[in-house]
């Protein structure tokens, strides 16, 4: 029994690894109140030429408090741009207002709520890895997801 119990949960984990294919150029993530997305890798079809990133806060707390969004940069630039993201504040959504490092982001969303954003695929290069995350106060180096351009 402990072996099976054991081999379903390494399959589970597997499961969180492998990038999620959204072949109808769009893709739903959840973020809950223990500071988690439940997607970990999308992959972006490269024969998209808009693709919707929807975000669904599964929690039950406040948007002040444990207020959730998606921030789409370059991950080279992640940090810099979460960084700058918290100075702007909760009134710019915690995004620096025309930050060119910024590729998309959605509003910040408390629990039960739903937003989205509609990314322009041309913004995407080949070979180029990209990171969404959450830029609420505190959460932007647990809340992290790799975004590619599929093949």
């Amino acid at each position: 029994m402990k072996k099976i119990c054991t081999t379903v949960a390494l399959l589970a984990l597997g499961s969180l690894a492998t990038p999620v294919l959204a072949a109808d150029c769009a893709v739903t993530i959840e973020g809950n109140d223990q500071m988690q997305f439940n997607i970990k890798n999308v992959e972006v079809p490269k024969s998209c030429t808009s693709f919707t990133m929807t975000l669904k806060h599964t929690g039950k707390m406040s948007k002040s408090t444990m207020g959730h969004n998606i921030v789409l940069a370059t991950t080279a630039d992640t940090n810099a741009a979460a960084a700058d993201g918290l100075k702007a504040g909760a009134a710019n959504e915690y995004v620096k207002p025309g930050d060119a490092r910024v590729l998309a982001f959605t509003k910040m969303i408390g629990g039960g709520e739903t937003t989205s954003v509609n990314l322009d695929v041309a913004k995407l290069k080949a070979g180029t890895e990209y990171t969404y995350f959450c830029s609420f106060p505190g959460h932007s180096f647990i809340m992290r997801g790799v975004l590619k351009l599929g093949s």
